[in-house]
């Protein structure tokens, strides 16, 4: 990681115990849907490195769909709105739904999304993220499948990104304010 250093970043969470974690999860997935199938749904940008990787795990027959909104653009804040710029490609009526998150953060997009996703009737709906970070919440919102809980920090890598950078770096790392 020696760009990322040059940057600035600390690592939050190392590569290994990512994989540790989500193997968990989807072990966790796997034992509460034994013998179905599930549908995973990742929020685009963000969650595609976690929901290959969780995918890849999970022992059941499993479906892929991407979903895209915006709230961010460019900046560490969440405007407040959410937008929607892509939607799913397949209906999810009866099935066993996994919204896949990168990060719980305000609860805002989470929230925005599961709401839509109840109104197309899946057999059950379900919501995995790979970091929450509570202390933020606007909207109350509970993962079902949650890989790490952080304090309030920017945080990059793994397919958490800052103005569409850093989601190549193998491990979460915590983004330092630039120096004024």
């Amino acid at each position: 990681m020696p760009f990322a250093r040059k940057e600035g970043l600390k690592i939050r969470i190392r590569h290994a115990d990512i994989e540790r974690r989500v193997r968990a999860v989807a072990g966790q997935i796997t034992k509460d849907f034994k013998g179905q199938r599930v549908h995973l749904i990742g929020v685009l940008k963000g969650a595609c490195f976690f929901l290959a990787d969780l995918a890849r795990e999970i022992d059941l027959e499993t479906s892929i769909d991407f979903i895209a909104v915006a709230s961010y653009g460019k900046k560490k804040d969440s405007s407040g709105q959410v937008r929607m710029l892509k939607d799913l490609d397949n209906n999810v009526a009866g099935l066993n739904v996994i919204l896949v998150e990168d990060i719980l953060d305000t609860g805002l997009t989470a929230n925005y999304l599961l709401r839509i996703l109840r109104q197309r009737r899946p057999k059950t709906l379900s919501l995995a993220a790979l970091l929450d970070k509570p202390s933020r919440r606007l909207k109350p919102v509970k993962g079902d499948y949650i890989g790490f809980t952080i304090p309030d920090e920017f945080v990059v890598g793994y397919g958490l990104d800052y103005a569409e950078r850093y989601r190549n770096l193998k491990d979460v790392c915590v983004l330092q304010p630039p120096p004024q």
